[in-house]
């Protein structure tokens, strides 16, 4: 999936966009450990989001049809296609017409803190402790989920979508802006895989002077990527080259703990005045600052990058031989280092429960069923046994396990949301092998991660997602709207004109004056609140 750059910046309810993630659908199974009580006459009304691709009527979709049937409760849906649900769920919230619950609720911390102050949402933490036992059960197997989701007043006002694959430096989330290289052009040219910065610098001189596709003319762009400081096409994958590296919200934390910035340190500094050099020889795409998702995967299909950066290379330049990932490179000192984002499969405001909700028993129920285990693991992708459309599985019926299918060409992201449901779910590492297989792309992605870039990681710890106050909130989006864009502006006039050097303790004041201390001050205190915890 395409990743765009993240910032903890507070939106406002009116501006949020609804959340998504990679996956996160919904859809019931057949083993279960919450069994249908018999009671089959209570209605809730929901309100929820989903693709274009999806019915209109979430109940037309199997996954919630066995739902009712395994819990006995209906649901009564007001359904929007994602492009709108964020406007007309924050129409409800203002004007107090409000459903029982919001399931995919796309809710930032910000509006979760909002909500719950004003009382138009309701603290569920003794529903989850009396009613949920499977979430309860998933919260004691991971006990790091439950003070991820409890607010700074102690209560918990929301339930999460939990999707691990991989742990710690081996999760999946650990690289988000992969560097791939034109491994063709680099046979055709007699060059081996890059191992250093200056290595890449003449393998990207290679790719621009001696017409490594062939076609007569000067239409090679050496390096491309999307300026972003950091994003999932940004070059800052490039950063580790020269010390601590760079990441998409610039927190890095050392092994003893303590956060700090990633644009004020000396190897941020000597990255720049590398990315310069590239820039002077013309090896940089000249669109890098203005052009679009749209417009870079559109090069991209033409196989005209020597190199570029992506999540995955499927969604640029295809599932093919021509790209391969590019390990990390040793610096002008020697040393390479794997800068790890602070990226986990994990969203808290997945589903809410109202203050108009009478039937809070019902909902329990419901809502525990989500994280049962099976029931989870559609919830993400898909489902099995729909003889209308194809499956995301079949059902194993002696190991009592889902097993992914073949997608036979089809998109995962069209399968999966055709027949999943965004939603609340969890899904442990330990589920596969057990409960379900892992699917073929994820494993993919994992082997890259485990064969070339783990071993080149160096940072144990990853800034993990504190669930800051409103207080905090406010400064830490006040702080980042005018930090992130200042250090991106000058990061591009450095590329482009040099002059770093000359500028730099003026640069530092100014980060100072913008209040990067304070920003480091907040951050410090957030992890190491999370620690005690």
């Amino acid at each position: 999936m395409k990743h765009v750059k993240k910032t903890a910046a507070i939106i406002s309810l009116s501006a949020i966009m609804a959340v998504t993630g990679c996956s996160g659908n919904s859809q019931d199974n057949p083993k279960n450990g919450s069994a249908n009580s018999g009671d089959a006459s209570s209605t809730l009304h929901f309100m929820t989001q989903s693709t274009v691709l999806a019915p209109t009527d979430p109940n037309d979709k199997l996954l919630f049809k066995r739902m009712e049937e395994k819990t006995g409760i209906h649901i009564e849906w007001k359904n929007y296609t994602n492009d709108i649900f964020a406007e007309k769920r924050n129409l409800a919230l203002a004007t107090g017409d409000l459903p029982d619950a919001i399931f995919d609720a796309g809710l930032s911390d910000y509006d979760l803190l909002k909500l719950a102050k004003d009382g138009t949402i309701i603290a569920i933490d003794d529903i989850i402790e009396n009613q949920m036992p499977n979430f309860k059960k998933v919260l004691e197997q991971v006990p790091q989920y439950k003070a991820m989701i409890t607010a700074p007043d102690g209560h918990i006002y929301s339930l999460p979508w939990i999707e691990e694959l991989g742990a710690g430096k081996e999760s999946i989330h650990s690289v988000n802006n992969i560097p791939w290289i034109n491994v063709e052009w680099l046979k055709k040219l007699n060059l081996k895989m890059p191992t250093t910065t200056e290595e890449l610098k003449q393998a990207l001189i290679a790719f621009k002077t001696q017409d490594p596709n062939g076609n007569g003319k000067a239409d090679e762009i050496p390096m491309s990527f999307i300026n972003s400081n950091g994003g999932g096409e940004d070059l800052g994958f490039l950063f580790g080259s020269f010390g601590e590296g760079m990441n998409w919200d610039m927190t890095l934390v050392g092994d003893d703990g303590k956060v700090s910035f990633a644009a004020n340190n000396d190897s941020f500094k000597e990255g720049v005045k590398y990315f310069n050099q590239l820039y002077k020889e013309g090896l940089i795409d000249v669109e890098y600052m203005t052009q679009d998702w749209n417009t870079y995967i559109a090069k991209g299909k033409e196989n005209i990058y020597g190199l570029y950066f992506t999540w995955d290379k499927a969604n640029v330049t295809g599932m093919n031989d021509i790209y391969e990932p590019m390990p990390a490179l040793a610096g002008p000192g020697g040393s390479k280092n794997v800068t790890r984002t602070n990226g986990m499969g994990f969203d808290r405001g997945r589903m809410v429960v109202t203050k108009e909700n009478k039937n809070l028993e019902a909902t329990a129920k419901w809502m525990d069923q989500l994280y049962d285990p099976l029931q989870s693991v559609q919830n993400n992708w898909g489902t099995y046994g729909d003889d209308a459309q194809q499956n995301i599985f079949e059902f194993d019926e002696a190991a009592q396990m889902l097993k992914h299918l073949p997608l036979e060409g089809t998109a995962p992201a069209e399968l999966r949301g055709k027949t999943s449901v965004g939603g609340p779910l969890a899904i442990l590492d330990s589920y596969y092998g057990n409960v379900t297989t892992m699917p073929d792309d994820a494993a993919w992605r994992l082997d890259i991660l485990k064969n070339v870039y783990v071993p080149d990681m160096k940072a144990e710890n990853i800034y993990p997602r504190v669930f800051f106050s409103l207080e905090e909130l406010d400064r830490i989006s006040a702080i980042e709207t005018d930090l992130f864009a200042y250090v991106l502006r000058m990061r591009t006039e450095w590329i482009e004109n040099g002059k770093i050097d000359a500028q730099w303790d003026e640069y530092l004041k100014e980060l100072d004056r913008l209040g990067l201390q304070e920003w480091l001050q907040i951050k410090q205190s957030g992890y190491d609140r999370n620690a005690s915890n």
